[in-house]
């Protein structure tokens, strides 16, 4: 046996979860590969005991051969949890193998107990790796993902990569959850998980890293390479390099073995796969090299360039419709207010004067009965009033705007304590679209709407950090990351 093969031998001994190649995998590299490699392991041996390391591992993942499907754009298909019935449909009429069949296939007549969705993802899943729609990696690898979109009429990249990455308990190691969860969404998606066995869509991270080290380490290795490219219904430019040069991901391994990684979408997934390792191990099936120990992750880098955070305005269902005198009456001790004007179209003069000050405690409500804007900024008894009602949560917790406004104003000064979630929404024309329609798709009215600061990246690390959650819908990561660009199997 060769030196190098007896110290991995002895690291794989040392630490079976830290890699689940052999070295046969390695045998046929030079010899300087074979040293970088060993000096991972041994980096990762000496960490210190108890230390929280995020964990990341190239995979061979499931992709479609374009041989079998022609064009990726024509399988692909955003988050589960942003499509309606009627774009479902739509996905299903583009293409008899996209991926909407797998990530949220829709009932069918003759349907009873209500799973049998579930099970027909399952089949499909299998009966396009047997007839190579989907064929897996030929080697562990990595995905450099990179999406091109305008916003405000400046064009972006935001550029990250595809991983597994180990699953940690939240709150006792180095991944940090920042919003909510509902655990409808959970049983639904585990439902999936057991019938599937694969992760289907990658969850969102993001990490601190002021040079965009990591970043450049994988940009360095696809320079002149040609990617895959899908475009997406929003005309957002997808492309994907595959990346297993063990050089290069050993490097990555490295420069991100000391980072924490931040949820920023798919909290119900990441919670999802904790619960299915969960299970496993319950059962008796989980062992230590088993692909339910970790989750497809897309990792993002906090200082791209390309990273944006959009606000999510409310539409609020479920209650009175508001004039703008009953509610000034009812906020005016806990906030100054200014009757901007009349007329849903001006919320983009409302939203250009938020945008101005900057400022999380200042949100814009609209009251649909006399046609009326008003600006509102917290003062100083809201404030103080804010600590004693909010007395569980942190100074940074309460500073965030949709903190103020669903805690105080909504909950507080209103009274209105169990609302139905309200509709949410990103840009302001989507606003005055709804307040213009006046009700919901489900027939429900709208009594009042808010146009609310987005939390920064800042505020999501520090939040987090605290261990608190912010409020639901606190943030929204434009683009949103496509479904069937990568599967990460999990048998």
């Amino acid at each position: 046996m060769e030196r190098w093969e007896a110290v991995f031998l002895v690291a794989m001994v040392e630490d079976k979860k830290a890699f689940s190649a052999t070295p046969s995998v390695l045998a046929d590299q030079p010899f300087h590969v074979k040293h970088l490699y060993v000096g991972v392991v041994i980096l990762f041996l000496l960490k210190e005991p108890g230390s929280t390391m995020v964990q990341i591992e190239a995979f061979q993942g499931l992709r479609y051969d374009l041989a079998h499907v022609g064009s990726l754009s024509d399988v692909i298909a955003p988050p589960y949890d942003v499509i309606d019935p009627e774009f479902q449909d739509q996905l299903y009429e583009t293409h008899p193998a996209n991926v909407i069949r797998l990530i949220l296939n829709r009932e069918e007549p003759g349907d009873e107990a209500g799973d049998e969705k579930y099970d027909r993802a399952a089949r499909y899943l299998r009966q396009w790796q047997r007839e190579g729609v989907l064929s897996t990696e030929s080697h562990a690898a990595v995905y450099v993902y990179h999406q091109e979109f305008t916003y405000a009429g400046t064009t972006f990249v935001r550029k990250g990569f595809m991983c597994r990455m180990q699953l940690e308990k939240l709150g006792e190691g180095n991944v940090y959850p920042h919003e909510e969860t509902h655990s409808a969404a959970k049983v639904d998606r585990l439902k999936l998980f057991n019938a599937t066995k694969a992760n289907l869509s990658q969850i969102f991270g993001i990490y601190p890293d002021e040079g965009n080290q990591a970043q450049s380490i994988l940009e360095r290795a696809v320079v002149g390479k040609t990617p895959l490219e899908a475009t997406d219904h929003l005309g957002v430019m997808h492309r994907l390099w595959v990346v297993d040069d063990l050089q290069t991901i050993s490097g990555l391994q490295s420069q991100m073995s000391d980072k924490p990684m931040f949820i920023a979408d798919g909290h119900h997934r990441y919670e999802t796969a904790c619960n299915y390792q969960q299970q496993l191990r319950e059962s008796g099936e989980l062992t230590d090299v088993h692909p339910a120990n970790s989750v497809l992750t897309m990792c993002v880098s906090m200082n791209d360039e390309g990273m944006i955070v959009l606000p999510t305005h409310r539409l609020f269902k479920g209650l009175p419709a508001y004039d703008s005198g009953t509610l000034i009456s009812n906020i005016q001790t806990d906030f100054d207010t200014e009757v901007i004007g009349t007329g849903c179209e001006l919320a983009g003069n409302v939203w250009e004067q938020i945008e101005i000050e900057n400022a999380q405690d200042t949100v814009g409500l609209y009251c649909p009965v006399d046609d009326t804007w008003v600006l509102a900024r917290l003062n100083t008894n809201g404030l103080e009033k804010l600590a004693k009602v909010a007395s569980d949560r942190t100074d940074d917790w309460q500073g965030l705007g949709v903190s103020i406004l669903h805690r105080l104003l909504v909950q507080t000064c209103l009274g209105h304590d169990s609302l139905p979630k309200p509709k949410y929404v990103h840009l302001v024309s989507e606003v005055v679209d709804g307040l213009q329609a006046g009700r919901d798709d489900d027939g429900e009215s709208f009594g009042l709407a808010a146009l609310v600061m987005p939390a920064t990246l800042e505020h999501i690390r520090t939040i987090s950090k605290n261990g608190e959650r912010m409020p639901a819908k606190s943030t929204y990561f434009y683009p949103k990351l496509l479904s069937g660009l990568v599967i990460h199997s999990l048998q």
